[in-house]
C-alpha cells in the first residue's frame, strides 16, 4: 500500500472542552461520528467524555485504585459539532449535574452546575452513561411524513442508568426496568445557535422501556434511513446488546441476544425485535459463546442491515465469524443469520486481574470487540440517486501474534457473496480497532484504525508501548474493488499505551472498544482516540507491575496521580481526520 499523502487532510481537535490535566477529566474513548447526508459540512459526534467528573479523589485513588466514583450522578456522554466537514469542533456547555469543581481531598457528590455533556438527563432522573451511536435523519412533519425539507436531525444514542448519588446501579431501578438501558436524545436543525441554546435538544427517551429489571444493555448502534428513495426512509433503528439475568448469572455466562429496536416517527416511541436467541453464552453448540458488536446500516431500497461477531468458544488463535442479518420490513421481520466472513479475533492473551483480551501487554489495552464487524453501505443518500448500494466491512484480523492488521472486505449484492477480505494497514501496525465509510454514490472508500506499533510486551511493563492513529482511503472501480489504498494521514507514534486507563479502573489502560468513519461523495473523516498528549507515569507502572505480580487487583497504597503523575497522565484527545 502506498504510504504517500494523496488527499488533502485536516487534524483536529474533537473534544476541545477537555482540560490536559485533572485525570479524569482529561479522559476520552470511544468516538462516534455522522455526516448530515442532506448538509454534508455538518458532523455531529459524541465520546465517552469524563470532563465533568471530580479530579481524582485521593482516597479512591489510594484506597481502591481508581479515580472515578460512579455513583455520583454525573453523565459520561459528550456530544459535539462540526460545521465545516471536521475542520474544527464546538463541545457545547450546558446545565446539569456535576461535580467536576470539587475539592480531590474529599469524596463529592456533586450538584447542578455547568456541563460538557448532553443535557436533561438529571432533569429527568437518568445519567447518560456513554457508549455514543450518533446518526442524521429526515425531520417529520406534523402528520408523520419524512421530507429531507423538513430540516434535519441528530441523533444521539447512549446507554443510560437512573440517576443515584449513593449507588451505581439502582435496583429495582425507579426510572425503567433494568440496571442499563438504552436512550436517545434528538436535536433538529443544528446550527452555532442551535446547538448553545440547551432547550434546542428534545427530553432523552428510554428506548428498551420493556426489558427485565436484571438486564444491562450495552454496546448499542444508531442509524437512521436516510436515503429519501426507500419506503422506509426516516425509520431509525438501534441495535444493542441485552445482557439478562445480570444479578444471578456468573460474568460471562448470561443470556445475551441482539435486540433491534425500531422508532418510525423520529425517535420518540420505539418497537424492540429479538434478533438472536436468548441462549446463555458458552453453552449453545450453535451460537458459540454469543453474540455482540452489532452494527447497522440501510440500503437504497430501504433493506436493513444488522451485522454482529459471533464469538469462538475455542482458544487462541480464535475463529469467531461476522454473521448478517437482513430485514425488508422496516425492522418487523428479520432474516436468519448468515455468515460473512471467518476473523481471527486478536485474543491471544487475557488479563487475570481485568479478566479482559489485551493488546499490547498485561495491564493493557482491551480487544473485547477488536475483531467486530463494522459496516459501510452506499445507498445514495440523501436522495438514493446513484447508490450502488455495495456494502463493505473492516475489522481487526489476527491470524498471528504479532501479525494482526485491518481486514477490508465488501459486497456488491446484498451480501449475498463477499470480496476475499485485503489487508489494509500499514507495515509494522498491530490494529486494535477500525472502522469503514465509503461515499453514497460508491466511488471511494475510507478506514481509521488505531494501532499499536510494538510487539507483546507480556509483563514487561517498563518498555514503551508505541500507538497511532492512521485514515486510508481508496478510490473504488466499478466493480466495487479498491482501485489502491493511500494513507491519508499516519498519526507519529508519539502515544504511549501506558499513558491511558479507564477513570475506573487505574490498573489497566484504555482507548476504548470501538471507532467510527463517515463519507461524502466529496470527503471522508475518521475519529480515533490519541495518547500523543498523554503521559506515562512510572509511579502507576511500578504499581500495575507488583499488583500483576501480586494476582490483586487492588493493592494498598496505589498512586495518587494528582500528585505522584505528571499532570497530564491520561489524558486521551479524541481527534478527527478530514479530507473535506
Amino acid at each position: 500500500m502506498s504510504t504517500t499523502v494523496g488527499l488533502a487532510q485536516t487534524e483536529s481537535l474533537v473534544t476541545i472542552g477537555s482540560p490536559a490535566g485533572n485525570t479524569p477529566q482529561n479522559h476520552q474513548n470511544e468516538p462516534a461520528v455522522a455526516l448530515d447526508a442532506a448538509s454534508p459540512n455538518i458532523l455531529v459526534a459524541g465520546t465517552n467524555d469524563f470532563v465533568d467528573q471530580e479530579a481524582c479523589p485521593q482516597s479512591l485513588a489510594v484506597n481502591r485504585g481508581t479515580c472515578l466514583d460512579r455513583a455520583t450522578g454525573v453523565g459520561l456522554s459528550g456530544d459535539y459539532f462540526s460545521f465545516d466537514n471536521g475542520h474544527s469542533w464546538t463541545q457545547p456547555t450546558y446545565t446539569g449535574w456535576t461535580n467536576a469543581g470539587c475539592p480531590p481531598t474529599t469524596l463529592c457528590k456533586g450538584g447542578p452546575g455547568p456541563i460538557h455533556t448532553l443535557p436533561w438527563y438529571f432533569e429527568n432522573q437518568l445519567v447518560s452513561f456513554g457508549d455514543p451511536a450518533v446518526a442524521f435523519g429526515p425531520v417529520p412533519s406534523a402528520n408523520g411524513k419524512f421530507s429531507w425539507s423538513n430540516g434535519q436531525r441528530a441523533y444521539y444514542a447512549n446507554l443510560i442508568t437512573a440517576f443515584s448519588t449513593t449507588v451505581e446501579f439502582s435496583f429495582p431501578n425507579p426510572v425503567f426496568n433494568g440496571l442499563v438501558g438504552v436512550g436517545v436524545s434528538r436535536l433538529d436543525n443544528p446550527s452555532p445557535a442551535v446547538i448553545a441554546d440547551k432547550n434546542s435538544w428534545k427530553q432523552p427517551v428510554v428506548v428498551s422501556s420493556t426489558t427485565g429489571e436484571t438486564t444491562f444493555m450495552d454496546k448499542e448502534q444508531i442509524w437512521a434511513d436516510n436515503a429519501s428513495s426507500s419506503p422506509f426512509f426516516g425509520n431509525v433503528y438501534i441495535c444493542a446488546n441485552d445482557f439478562r439475568s445480570n444479578g444471578s448469572h456468573k460474568n460471562g455466562n448470561a443470556p445475551v441476544p441482539v435486540m433491534v429496536y425500531t422508532s418510525t416517527d423520529g425517535g420518540a416511541t420505539w418497537t424492540k425485535k429479538q434478533v438472536t436467541p436468548a441462549v446463555t453464552n458458552g453453552i449453545s453448540p450453535v451460537n458459540g459463546f454469543g453474540y455482540s458488536g452489532c452494527t447497522i446500516r440501510t440500503d437504497s431500497h430501504g433493506v436493513v442491515y444488522m451485522f454482529a461477531e459471533q464469538f469462538s468458544r475455542s482458544g487462541p488463535p480464535n475463529d469467531s465469524t461476522h454473521v448478517m442479518f437482513k430485514s425488508f420490513d422496516g425492522g418487523m421481520h428479520w432474516t436468519q443469520g448468515a455468515v460473512t466472513t471467518v476473523v481471527s479475533d486478536p485474543c491471544y492473551f487475557v488479563d487475570p486481574i481485568e479478566g479482559r483480551c489485551v493488546m499490547d501487554g498485561y495491564s493493557g489495552a482491551r480487544t473485547d470487540l477488536a475483531a467486530s464487524p463494522s459496516v459501510s453501505i452506499a445507498n445514495g443518500a440523501p436522495t438514493g440517486a446513484n447508490a450502488t448500494n455495495e456494502i463493505v466491512d473492516a475489522w481487526t484480523d489476527a491470524p498471528a501474534l504479532n501479525n494482526e492488521h485491518t481486514n477490508f472486505q465488501y459486497s456488491m449484492n446484498g451480501g449475498a457473496t463477499w470480496s476475499v477480505p485485503q489487508a489494509v494497514s500499514l507495515a509494522g501496525d498491530r490494529p486494535i480497532y477500525s472502522a469503514p465509510a465509503i461515499a453514497p454514490d460508491g466511488s471511494r472508500a475510507y478506514v481509521i484504525y488505531e494501532a499499536d506499533t510494538a510487539p507483546w510486551r507480556g509483563n514487561d511493563f517498563t518498555s514503551p508501548r508505541p500507538y497511532h492513529g492512521v485514515f486510508v482511503s481508496s478510490a473504488l472501480a466499478a466493480s466495487g474493488a479498491p482501485t489502491g489504498w493511500t494513507a491519508v494521514f499516519n498519526e507519529p507514534p508519539l502515544g504511549d499505551l501506558r499513558a491511558t486507563y479507564p477513570g475506573h479502573d487505574l490498573y489497566q489502560e484504555r482507548i476504548g472498544d470501538y471507532i467510527y468513519a463517515a463519507a461524502s461523495n466529496d470527503y471522508g473523516v475518521g475519529l480515533w482516540i490519541s495518547a500523543n498528549n498523554a503521559a506515562v507515569c512510572n509511579a502507576i507502572q511500578n504499581w500495575r507491575a507488583s499488583s500483576f505480580a501480586a494476582g490483586h487487583r487492588i493493592l494498598p497504597g496505589a498512586p495518587w496521580p494528582l500528585t505522584d503523575c505528571p499532570s497530564n497522565f491520561g489524558n486521551t484527545d479524541t481527534m478527527s481526520i478530514t479530507t473535506g
